[in-house]
């Protein structure tokens, strides 16, 4: 993979013809083409630059379009880019932009890219994915989101309305792979710096996709309609698309067998069931995320957890075969590394704890414990946070008793997402439920997380760990450097990883276009379609 970009003398993404969305043989439109499914909190923002979770990266699909779009395989297909070329040393990148309008009917112009780009950048914007561009080596985008130098010393050019060109620190094997996430999305110049933050508000907000914004009510439910001047509307079919906001999995469930949601997520334990019962609708495929139990190492967490034979003993004490098994049922894989198991080109390190029978964990637990003074007649005691969801509560309840015999005592503190996601970023909590998931198929969207300057909500930092992610960046084999910083994890245990997700969900077969395939999951609206049942 190293050898793609960085060493062809001239790389050319051609031109592809449109995905026209197409009935299979045997299949009849339905006449009411409207898609709605289900969203577990609110959207926090439609801003690409300020978006930070998986809804609303889902959300933000429909209404912009990147340089590059996903194929239902997660392949790189072209989205806004026609063509790119990469030049021989693979630190430029050029690419010629299609011919495509905003919703208001103004064109979308190279200078779109360039504007936004540098908003994620400039300090001022305060975007919690400003270190995305750092990942993609864009050239001076560390200086910059340090304060060190002015947004348009970017490595991001317009060379005229409709060719853009990217300048990289290094050669980035997986740098076309990044260009499909939102933080890259244009936005329109012109309507930001005239609305300023009220731009993304209905009414006001102009995007590149093949959707408009026709509501949203904060909490309650999203609405697109189908936009007429995305540049292949005539090949988009389905209509309207609604994201229904219900914070209980189950009364999710209710509503859509009542008919009210055509995709839900399946509670945990209900799997098994619901295949049996509704094998058409049931469905189970691997899905790039991470679940974890982020400890806060920084000055304002608790010092108990400074100690990392504590830290050791709760990693190797929580039976996740009985997570998966007993409590999730939906297809999940326990997870010993941060890195999900499927990820393109991963192999996780051999050895270590998974190795070990339960019954040897346990014991080496107490032990740990003991050497650090802790023990039933002296419990450690922790505060563990959640967000409101019946699964996570479920696991939090799972993981106390796993831990209680050996004198952890854990306090569950059921909060919403909104002020889960705040309190992470402020490192106001002891112990955090987190999930990660991958924003391109490579292992660096794993394992740049943890970065001393990276995401990293617990500050757990390093110095072995981020030299590893520096010399991968030109490393002709990625896999050892990988592999280590993979061991550090399991050695250093800055936070208790837990399982491996797989999309488990209920899904209405009248609804035809979401991937199977896409280990990354991502489904473009533009791409479904309903037929008659």
């Amino acid at each position: 993979m190293t050898k793609l970009f960085a060493t062809t003398a001239l790389l050319t993404a051609m031109a592809m013809p449109a995905w026209a969305v197409q009935p299979a043989e045997g299949e009849t439109l339905a006449e009411n083409q409207t898609y709605t499914y289900w969203l577990l909190d609110a959207i926090k923002s439609l801003d690409p630059a300020k978006n930070t979770d998986v809804e609303g990266s889902d959300a933000l699909r429909s209404l912009f379009e990147g340089l590059m779009i996903q194929d239902a395989q997660g392949e790189m297909i072209p989205g806004m880019a026609e063509t790119f070329e990469a030049s021989e040393d693979g630190l430029t990148y050029t690419f010629n932009l299609r011919e495509a309008n905003w919703s208001n009917g103004d064109p979308v112009t190279a200078d779109d890219f360039v504007y936004a780009w540098q908003r994620v950048a400039t300090p001022e914007t305060a975007s919690e994915y400003a270190w995305y561009l750092e990942l993609m080596n864009i050239e001076n985008a560390t200086q910059i989101i340090a304060g060190e130098m002015e947004p348009d010393q970017l490595g991001v050019t317009a060379l005229d309305d409709r060719t853009l060109q990217v300048r990289l620190t290094t050669p980035t094997p997986y740098f076309i792979k990044t260009l499909s996430h939102t933080t890259t999305y244009p936005i329109p110049r012109a309507v930001v710096e005239e609305l300023g933050d009220a731009w993304v508000q209905p009414g006001n907000i102009v995007g590149n996709g093949a959707y408009t914004l026709a509501s949203h009510n904060l909490g309650v439910e999203i609405v697109f309609q189908k936009n007429p001047e995305y540049w292949d509307a005539e090949n988009v079919l389905m209509e309207t698309v609604r994201g229904v906001t219900v914070n209980d999995n189950n009364v999710a469930l209710t509503r859509y067998q009542a008919g009210e949601l055509d995709r839900v997520q399946i509670p945990a334990g209900q799997f098994p069931r619901l295949s049996e019962e509704f094998p058409e609708a049931a469905v189970s495929v691997p899905n790039g995320c991470s679940y974890a139990y982020i400890f806060n190492l920084s000055e304002k967490g608790p010092e108990v957890l400074k100690d990392a034979r504590v830290r050791e003993a709760m990693a190797l004490s929580l039976n996740r075969e009985v997570i998966v098994d007993q409590v999730l049922q939906g297809g999940q894989e326990p997870a010993y590394s941060w890195t999900h198991w499927a990820i393109d080109g991963f192999s996780a390190p051999e050895g270590g704890m998974k190795d070990m029978p339960m019954e040897a964990r346990m014991a080496r637990a107490t032990e740990l414990l003991a050497e650090a003074g802790y023990g039933p007649d002296n419990p450690v005691r922790i505060q563990l946070q959640y967000n409101t969801d019946d699964s996570h509560r479920l696991l939090a309840i799972a993981a106390q008793q796993f831990w209680r015999p050996l004198g952890i005592e854990i306090e569950l503190n059921n909060v919403e997402w909104a002020v889960h996601t705040d309190r992470l970023q402020n490192q106001d909590f002891e112990m955090a439920r987190y999930a990660w998931c991958a924003d391109y198929d490579e292992a660096t969207t794993f394992l740049d997380w943890f970065r001393t300057t990276g995401y990293n909500s617990g500050k757990w930092s390093n110095e072995e760990y981020d030299k590893l992610l520096v010399d991968a960046r030109t490393a002709e084999d990625t896999a050892p450097l990988y592999s280590r910083a993979e061991e550090i994890l399991a050695e250093e245990n800055p936070a208790v990883f837990v399982y491996h997700y797989a999309d488990v969900d209920m899904i209405n077969p009248a609804i035809k276009g979401l991937p199977r395939e896409n280990l990354l999951n991502t489904w473009y609206a533009k791409d479904l379609y309903r037929v008659a049942e």
